[in-house]
């Protein structure tokens, strides 16, 4: 059965169909079968790009084809763009298949252009739709080698000069398709001052610099995502077009903590692609081993590891869909949850795939069979904790938010909770509000409040009662933990016990993701089909992250979700909550 024919086939925790289902099918069927030699955009020509540390010209030509671009641009600007889930979907899909395409073809244009659909006017927003609906490139220009994450820092200028037009000097470095992007998005400092108003940010078209002031730098060699180009820029008395700058100046920082907001939950959601290959792998070169007599996928310890991944999948892929529903529900609220996200998810899903590659044994190293891919995917994980923010500057991000919100937000007069369509992932959404996107969440929480409403309005006798239970407690103790801290332990140099607490308190938003998902499933669910082990084993597998405990999934949670991953690996099915035709 071709990915093509096949069909939608509901799991053990049923969800609403999403609305991009046809876009995202449609795509798949383009990328067509993985395992074909044939295929241009298959496994083995995917690989020798890799090699060659190229991007797959036949990917990007695949993409043009389809209009990816339009999936970054707003409806209102004639893009497909109107819910963040429906985006992450589709990325997904080309993370899939080969994430060098996800973030050099596709994030790195939509990195660029949220910072100008969120602050630029008018023209300039009709000026990149038109450029990416053409099938242009925009590249998101912030790194400084000297300054990392910390791009309030940030180095490069953009000051008057003696006709009073903006001039640039200084660089930027291992920046994604900078060599390649007609326009850019550069982050630069319009006044010498100190201060958050001292930056900017800049819309800029390449063909308006003038040659001789701008050089582009060495391309910048990387163990992962090899076919990326990440290259530099430098600029020398480089005059800037009037109307170049994004929104007011100085208002760089505010707009680009208000656009991390999206950037920080989609990117880790479409990398959770990468994760179902490396899982889709892993499974398919443990079945065609034979160890100790039996098929290597029998044995103990491999049922373990393939069945954790999968919580950790299903655990990563939940937290995110309920964040990037947030995202329109409760959009003042979002820098929270983006910041939460990016610490957590990353990091599940690197140690997800280093897990499976323990599977390959000492054949790992060998370049036949499935290890070349697998080792691919290995190296194209690792940047995905660090790029674009770190976890560390993820956790300083919420760490000042922290106290308000345990004093204001948790409590029982709090705001009201999310409502329950941000857990349905089928359902419609208000439409997505860059106006509405702010940098402070002004201490209000309404996904820990739906943890603590829906607990209390779940049956004594539900099976996840007593789950609920238990994290409402350790909000509770959070509470207590966060409220009285102090403004010297909130800063950028905090104690490892200060980040201790954003890690608990995303804990807790990851668990209400969780909980509320399984009790606001779908009404008329077939008795039998939603499968209590599922969440049960997803919120076992946050306590591991978490260091609540080392224990693995118990049995009667373990088996269940081993079926599943089988049925759906035999049905070419995603093992992500959507579970939809792949030729991954």
């Amino acid at each position: 059965m071709t990915s093509a024919s096949r069909v939608h086939e509901p799991g053990p925790w049923p969800v609403d169909r999403p609305a991009t289902d046809e876009a995202t099918d449609h795509l798949e069927r383009l990328f067509a079968d993985a395992g074909d030699p044939a295929n241009p955009v298959g496994r083995a020509a995917i690989l020798a790009a890799d090699d060659s540390g190229e991007m797959l010209p036949a990917g990007e030509e695949l993409l043009t084809s389809y209009g990816l671009n339009a999936h970054f641009v707003p409806t209102e600007l004639g893009g497909r763009l109107s819910r963040l889930d429906d985006l992450v979907r589709v990325m997904r899909a080309v993370y899939r298949r080969d994430p060098c395409l996800g973030l050099g073809y596709g994030a790195g244009s939509f990195m660029a252009a949220v910072n100008v659909w969120t602050a630029g006017s008018a023209e300039q927003r009709a000026l990149l739709a038109r450029r990416l609906l053409s099938g242009g490139r925009a590249s998101c220009a912030y790194h400084e080698l000297d300054h990392g994450n910390d791009f309030t820092r940030a180095g490069l200028t953009a000051l008057p000069g003696a006709d009073g037009r903006l001039r640039l000097n200084g660089r930027k470095e291992v920046v994604a398709n900078l060599r390649r992007a007609e326009t850019m998005v550069l982050f630069a400092r319009t006044d010498p001052a100190r201060g958050s108003r001292s930056h900017s940010q800049l819309l800029l078209d390449t063909e308006d610099l003038p040659a001789g002031t701008v050089r582009h730098l060495d391309r910048f060699t990387t163990v992962g995502m090899r076919g990326v180009q990440l290259g530099g820029i430098e600029f020398t008395d480089c005059p800037v077009p009037d109307g170049s700058v994004v929104g007011r100046p100085g208002q760089g920082v505010e707009t680009a903590l208000r656009s991390f907001q999206l950037t920080r939950i989609a990117l880790p959601g479409m990398t959770i692609g990468l994760l179902d290959t490396a899982l889709r792998t892993a499974l398919r070169g443990v079945r065609g081993r034979t160890l100790y007599g039996g098929p290597a996928a029998d044995l103990p310890l491999s049922r373990s590891i393939l069945t954790e991944v999968f919580a950790d999948l299903l655990l990563a892929d939940t937290f995110t869909m309920v964040a990037a529903r947030a995202a329109h529900t409760a959009p003042a609220q979002t820098g929270v949850y983006a910041s939460a996200v990016k610490a957590f998810v990353p990091t599940v899903l690197i140690r997800a795939v280093s897990r499976l590659s323990e599977l390959l044994g000492s054949q790992f190293y060998l370049r036949d069979g499935e290890q070349p891919l697998f080792q691919k995917l290995l190296r194209d994980v690792q940047p995905s904790a660090f790029g674009h923010a770190s976890r560390v500057s993820c956790q300083s991000a919420l760490l000042p938010q922290l106290p308000l919100t345990a004093r204001r937000g948790w409590r029982a007069d709090a705001a009201a909770p999310l409502p329950a369509d941000t857990f349905r992932t089928g359902r419609p959404l208000p439409g997505l509000r860059f106006a509405d996107l702010t940098v402070s969440a002004a201490g209000r929480d309404p996904l820990a409040r739906s943890l603590v409403t829906a607990t209390e309005a779940a049956d004594t006798d539900d099976p996840l009662t007593a789950s609920g239970r238990a994290w409402c407690a350790e909000l509770a103790a959070l509470t207590v933990d966060a409220a009285g801290l102090a403004p010297a332990l909130i800063g950028p140099d905090a104690p490892p016990y200060a980040f201790g607490l954003t890690t608990r308190w995303t804990g807790v938003l990851a668990a209400s993701a969780c909980l509320n998902t399984w009790w606001c499933r779908p009404d008329g669910t077939t008795p039998g089909a939603a499968d209590p082990a599922v969440p049960l084993a997803l919120l076992h597998r946050l306590g591991t992250h978490l260091d609540h405990h080392r224990e693995p999934l118990p049995r009667h949670l373990a088996e269940p979700l081993h079926a599943e991953l089988l049925r759906r690996f035999d049905a070419g099915l995603t093992f992500d909550l959507d579970s939809r035709p792949t030729g991954a």
